[in-house]
């Protein structure tokens, strides 16, 4: 009865993740920012460490410091400096702060391989909360903003000629970002989680025929792939959070296979 307990509060939540990052992983996509979002990513573990230092929610402080650092980005853009030279430096250089401060405070005991790759499977009714609370936000926020993001998205100019403001939906864009990646750490860890983010939607690209429908699609692949791969974590004794990861790109690579097989004829 305790393994159905706890195999069930990892289902729910992995589920809660899967349907908001299917729909915001295809805009990364489209958008091109699957760097960007693994900038955010490696962010989030100086976030965490920054929690334990300052005896905060360690989500709020993923969130907080996501923001600062995408709001960083936008500023630093601005500098001579190549943006993907500025991701790279970003990426690595808060992931190994945020690593090397975590070897410094020894009086905590952190799990981390959890932080790196998931523990889905500690997940308690709390977290559940937040990740489904994260979830509501998300998707009420992305269906309001969703016309002007996706014209942005396309063309910047044709959103600023229709009257829409491209900046503040794109700011709207990054917080969203943050938000999922804070509530997500436990599903995936912050290595893995820009794959939960980008990998559905890539996989949904050739079964899809309009915007609204790849985002379905998505979310429905991502929550596939967290039901198929506690399965066979749960069966195969492997790790939870990359076993999500392999099941969605083993749904990547057949949606990739059929394209090229119609292709050819």
């Amino acid at each position: 009865m305790l393994i159905d307990d706890f195999f069930l509060r990892a289902l729910i939540g992995g589920i809660g993740v899967a349907l908001m990052a299917g729909p915001l992983g295809c805009f990364i996509v489209w958008k091109r920012l699957a760097y960007f979002g693994d900038t955010l990513a490696h962010a989030a573990l100086l976030g965490v460490t920054l929690g334990f230092l300052w005896d905060i929610n360690v989500v709020l402080a993923v969130f907080a410091g996501s923001v600062l650092l995408s709001f960083s980005m936008l500023a630093l853009q601005r500098t001579s400096l190549p943006s993907d030279t500025l991701l790279g430096l970003l990426s690595h250089s808060t992931l190994a702060i945020g690593l090397v401060a975590l070897g410094f405070m020894t009086w905590i005991r952190v799990d981390l391989m959890g932080l790196l790759f998931g523990d889905i499977l500690s997940i308690a009714m709390m977290d559940i909360l937040v990740i489904w609370g994260g979830n509501l936000i998300v998707l009420i926020v992305l269906f309001y903003i969703w016309r002007g993001l996706f014209v942005a998205t396309v063309s910047k100019d044709i959103a600023i000629a229709e009257g829409m403001r491209p900046e503040q939906t794109n700011a709207i864009f990054m917080l969203l970002m943050a938000l999922v990646i804070a509530v997500s750490i436990k599903i995936v860890g912050v290595l893995l989680i820009t794959a939960l983010l980008i990998i559905p939607a890539a996989a949904a690209r050739p079964f899809a025929r309009s915007p609204e429908q790849m985002a379905m699609i998505a979310s429905l692949i991502g929550v596939m792939s967290v039901i198929f791969g506690l399965l066979a974590s749960f069966n195969l004794d492997t790790p939870s959070g990359p076993s999500i990861v392999v099941v969605a790109l083993i749904m990547f690579c057949v949606g990739f296979f059929q394209t090229i097989l119609r292709s050819a004829r």
